[in-house]
């Protein structure tokens, strides 16, 4: 049995012992090494992936050639590809490893099993859902509001870990900026 996960579960929803290990019955490791995509553009997602160690990326790449950081996954955290995963279509997105990443995957064949098992589950990932799409929408909020400096430092206060494990020209990305621009503000010369 997980603890990360159970742990997780704990902070949203109550489960006994049995469905908890009920749950993790459904789940099947992934691992993946720096630089494996779990998912390409092209592809039709069929999971949800809880990330027990590692970080992973979410995005897609623009008409200009350019990636374009959508999300991230760091440990204890959920990620998918919503669109593909619900309408059952091909992805134009792709999610990557940053670095060497554990997985636990729920096929959502096994999710709509388990949620038929364990009602509760339906909660757990409607609270997941929720507050994946307050963090999109106030992402949204602070890119339309802040110049690139308070992005950075909103981003830094919130985020501490992304500097130490998420390359600079990725965080860039996720903030909507260019290498450069980001470089000069780390720097402190704008």
């Amino acid at each position: 049995m997980n603890n990360n996960l159970s742990s997780y579960i704990k902070r949203y929803i109550e489960l006994t012992e049995e469905e908890n290990e009920l749950f993790q019955s459904f789940l099947k490791n992934t691992v993946l090494k720096k630089g494996d995509f779990l998912l390409k553009a092209g592809q039709t997602c069929t999971a949800k992936y809880f990330v027990v160690k590692g970080c992973v990326r979410l995005y897609y790449i623009d008409g200009k050639g350019n990636e374009q950081i959508i999300h991230f996954g760091l440990d204890n955290w959920w990620i998918t590809e919503y669109d593909s995963l619900i309408n059952k279509n091909p992805s134009n997105i792709y999610i990557q490893a940053i670095e060497d990443t554990l997985l636990l995957t729920l096929n959502q064949t096994s999710f709509e099993k388990l949620t038929l098992e364990i009602p509760k589950i339906n909660t757990l990932f409607r609270i997941i859902m929720e507050k994946t799409f307050i963090a999109s929408q106030r992402r949204l909020e602070y890119m339309l509001s802040y110049s690139g400096k308070e992005l950075y430092q909103k981003f830094v206060s919130q985020n501490p870990e992304f500097l130490q494990r998420v390359p600079q020209y990725v965080i860039a990305s996720y903030l909507g900026m260019t290498p450069e621009f980001y470089s000069k503000i780390r720097s402190n010369t704008i």
